[in-house]
This record gives C-alpha cells, structure tokens and sequence, in this order.
C-alpha cells in the first residue's frame, strides 16, 4: 500500500472524537417526586460517572467512516501492476521489440502503449506498480526532459534504429508549399501593401509557405491584421495572433489573442518588413526536441513522487459513501 499524501496520517487522532463522545453520553431517565419528599431536607443531586460502552455498532460506523476519510484524503493506492514493457504502436509488430523484450528477460510482462509525455506520465502513475517491478521503454526516439528523470524503479530505454532512407519524393510533391490563413481588415487605401507585404513573404524561406488572405477568420486563421486605429475588432474574433494598428508599440496578451501593435502598418522598409518576418516567425517555430540517449536508469527514490495529481481508488470513495449512509441510518434509528 502506498500513500500519495502521507501527511493525512497525522490527522489519526481525530478517531478519539467519536470514543470520548460516546463514553460522556448518559442516558436519560424520567424522575419522578415523592409526596413525601417534601418533609426531607433539600440536597443537591450527586452524579456518578459510570464508563459504560453503549451503541458500540454506531461507534465503529463512525470510526469506520473517519479511517477512510482520512485515507481518502492521504490518496491510498494499492500497487499490484509488476514488470511492464511500454512500447510505441508502430514498434508493436517490429522484430526489433521482440528481440529486445526477450533480451531484458521481460517476455511475460505486461505490455501498455507508451505514454504521450512519458516521464512526467511515468511520475504520476507509478505508484500503481509493485516496489520491485521494473519498466522497458521501447520508443523510435524520446526527447530529453528538463530534469534527469529519477523514478522508484528500474528503466531501461531503448531507441529503434532509424528506418532505412527512403527515396527522394519528386520535385514537384517537395516543393508544395504549406497554406498559412491570414485575415486582413485594413481601409480600401492601405489592403494593396498588405497584400503586397505577404506576397513578398510568399518568396521567403524558398516558397515554403503559401499567405492566404479573407475577410473573417475561421477556425485555421493563425493572423489577424486589423488596421483600423479608431475602431475595435468584433469580440468574436480570435487568433493566436494579432497585429494593431495604435498609437503605441507594444506586445500584451488579450483574450483574443497575443497582440503586437505599432503606429505605422504596414510596413514599408524591406529591412523592416524582414525583422517583422523573422520575429513572426520565430513567435510561432516550435522549440527544438533534443534527442535523449538510450540508457539504464536505476530507481532513485525508495517511493513514488507524492502528488496532488494522483487519484485515490473508487472503492475508497464508494466505501465513504456507504459508511456514511450506515452512519445516518444508525443515528435516526438510535433516536426513534
């Protein structure tokens, strides 16, 4: 058993509530006055307490009921999952997996498809796995994390070779260019030079890529120009990208989108229009994914990452409920 939260234990003394409750209950008995009670002389009524265990029933429901809450907050997972092979689909049929699967001694583990962020996947989950169970990681290639993982059991990851190089696709299927959807709002007077702007463009990086312009965006539009510096663009309109025409230069974050703003669009210079390009550009290229190592990475923590992300059992929640239910039973039953 493996516990997520194990701070949540200390709150166990909290099951002497419901035992000193029951111990200071008295019960209630009906007094009644004799006549000749008034002739004796007035003295004030002495109590004496007597340790008595009544309605034991509903007293373990309740200690029952604040165990498992208890346990439910610390997120209590029982490990049972053993030796897992997490292969990548396309290596499924591969003699390549086979033969590393049988290499690492691990031809009667459990197979799983391999996760989309794996280490952090890996840090999360776990806590699902046996403490001795170990992991091979059958990939065509993993980036490097930020961090170095370190995992409470044995990984072994393995990269396939990289598949023969195919023939060299026709010139003409190579130099398809890829379509980038821009909306342009701009006077009657200035669309031209926008126009003119992404044409030029159009010729950069080698025709790579293919501007085309409307009037609304749609779901595809990655750039909205709104060249109007009096008016605002409709709320409905969204891009990951903006330019404004303002009084100001400028770059915030809006609910519609990042927005970069200047007084003079569009631009005009072709030493300003290409630091325009090379900026937009660089705004929207992906950070480059560096390739990790194959290597044997041995279990660095005796247990699994306390999480907050980690999900406590069904069964834990069902019993709270169930236990709850028995508890508010019991109590109504006891006071009828």
């Amino acid at each position: 058993m493996t516990s997520m939260q194990p701070l949540w234990w200390f709150a166990l003394p909290v099951l002497l509530l419901p035992v000193w409750w029951h111990m200071r209950k008295r019960e209630r008995t009906r007094t009644d006055l004799l006549a000749t009670a008034r002739f004796l002389p007035a003295a004030a009524p002495q109590q004496q307490r007597v340790l008595r265990w009544t309605d034991v029933l509903l007293l373990l429901v309740r200690l029952a009921l604040l165990a498992t809450l208890i346990a439910w907050l610390a997120v209590v997972a029982m490990p049972w999952k053993g030796d897992t092979v997490f292969i990548d689909p396309s290596l499924e049929t591969s003699p390549w997996a086979a033969q590393q699967v049988q290499s690492a001694g691990m031809g009667a583990a459990a197979r799983e498809p391999l996760p989309a962020d794996l280490w952090n996947w890996l840090a999360r989950n776990e806590h699902e796995w046996r403490p001795g169970a170990r992991f091979l990681i059958l990939a065509p290639g993993a980036a490097m994390p930020a961090l170095p993982p370190r995992l409470a059991h044995a990984t072994d990851l393995r990269l396939a070779p990289p598949p023969a190089a195919a023939s060299e696709p026709p010139a003409a299927t190579r130099m398809q260019p890829r379509e980038r959807h821009i909306v342009v709002s701009a006077p009657a007077e200035r669309l031209p030079r926008w126009q003119a702007l992404f044409t030029a463009f159009g010729t950069a990086a080698d025709g790579a890529n293919r501007y085309v312009l409307s009037d609304t965006p749609t779901a595809v539009t990655e750039l909205i120009v709104w060249d109007h510096a009096d008016t605002d663009p409709p709320a409905s309109w969204k891009a990951p990208l903006w330019w404004r025409t303002t009084n100001t230069n400028g770059q915030t974050q809006t609910p519609q989108g990042l927005t970069w703003t200047a007084p003079q669009w569009p631009v005009q210079d072709v030493d300003a229009a290409r630091a325009l390009y090379e900026r937009w550009q660089a705004a929207i290229a992906p950070a480059p994914a560096y390739p990790m190592r194959a290597q044997a990475l041995k279990a660095e923590r005796s247990h699994p990452l306390p999480t907050p992300l980690a999900r406590s059992p069904e069964w834990l929640a069902l019993a709270l409920l169930a236990l709850f239910v028995i508890e508010r039973i019991l109590t109504h039953a006891r006071r009828r």
